[in-house]
């Protein structure tokens, strides 16, 4: 019966478990004040993303074990080994972390429309970089669109966490920590598009999260020491982590994958432009969280650029091939941003 289901069904289903994972990530740290242990929150951020990658490698070793074949890995080169280390640190431990940090200092609205910024970060660097030929729509939707995220920062209201950006203008920290999450992922799609084409999806997906689980916790110790994860097996986090992790994870993995094999590139993008909305529209049923001023001027201007790339999109008619799906697959794997891992 799943099988008749429609892989853009699949893929919408994904898209609002996704959208909804920043505000529910928030809901998790606030419920956990309310079960402090010796002064200390054990759902703390550190402890949702360790505990969460954990179900995340759990879910997708599950998926792609069969991936993890001897004759499948004796292919790889050492440069696609480096290649996977500089990926999973940078989309699998750097970028994460980032969110995590900036959703415990600004808003989740923020989070969502600042995130914004990678789609045309990705395509700027694809462009000049890769010499990649993009229809002009697309690159003014991603312009609009970058112009949009600039307005939700600009026109922002100054806060305690601000950044001074060498005396040209300030920045909120939080705001800045999503930015910088925003690069990191941009050119781990560029090494991948690079140097991972031809790397099995599940090979990728399994080795990204689990170095970047690795790499995450050693530097959490190195900065904040071993008492930082003291309260990580604490039961009242795993209580929460098993309905997140089968929900946000697992749900979330599952739906998306089985929409990224059913469905096209230009039904991926499509699906991936609601995004925002949908993220907003949590921050709202969860948080109570209502937009500002900025971000209502800044949203309208990215779903502007949205719309301009999607009919952009549909007149690139299918711009990569279809011998390129694991490739594009990868690729559109980082389009709808954060996912609660």
């Amino acid at each position: 019966m799943l099988n008749k289901i429609p892989g853009r069904v699949y893929l919408f289903v994904a898209i609002l478990i996704f959208a909804a994972s920043n505000s529910v990530t928030r809901q998790l740290i606030e419920l956990g004040e309310n079960y402090l242990i010796d002064g200390r929150n054990p759902i703390s951020f550190c402890n949702v993303l360790f505990v969460g990658n954990l179900c995340a490698l759990l879910a997708l070793v599950t998926i792609y074990g069969r991936s993890w074949r001897a004759s499948s890995l004796n292919r790889l080169s050492v440069k696609n080994w480096l290649s996977l280390v500089t990926v999973a640190i940078l989309s699998g431990a750097l970028a994460p972390s980032l969110v995590f940090f900036a959703l415990d200092i600004t808003s989740v609205n923020n989070v969502v429309l600042i995130g914004r910024i990678e789609p045309p970060l990705a395509l700027a660097i694809s462009i000049l970089i890769l010499k990649e030929r993009v229809n002009g729509l697309v690159i003014l939707g991603a312009i609009i669109s970058f112009v949009g995220v600039a307005l939700t920062v600009i026109l922002q209201s100054p806060s305690d966490n601000i950044v001074n950006m060498a005396g040209v203008m300030e920045v909120g920290r939080g705001e800045l920590m999503v930015a910088l999450a925003a690069i990191s992922q941009s050119v781990s799609n560029t090494v991948s598009k690079v140097s991972l084409a031809q790397i099995p999806l599940g090979i990728f997906s399994v080795f990204r999260v689990a170095v970047g689980t690795v790499v995450f916790f050693a530097v959490v110790i190195k900065l904040f020491g071993v008492s930082h994860f003291t309260d990580v097996f604490a039961p009242v986090l795993w209580q929460w982590m098993l309905v997140y992790g089968a929900v946000i994870v697992v749900g979330g993995q599952l739906s998306w994958f089985q929409g990224l094999k059913r469905t096209k590139a230009a039904d991926v993008s499509l699906a991936s432009s609601f995004s925002p909305l949908a993220g907003i529209l949590f921050a709202y049923l969860i948080l109570r969280e209502v937009p500002t001023s900025a971000q209502y001027i800044g949203g309208a201007v990215i779903i502007l650029g949205i719309i301009f790339n999607q009919v952009g999109v549909v007149k690139q008619n299918k711009l990569q091939a279809a011998n390129k799906q694991k490739t594009w697959q990868k690729d559109l794997d980082h389009d709808v941003g954060f996912k609660g891992i």
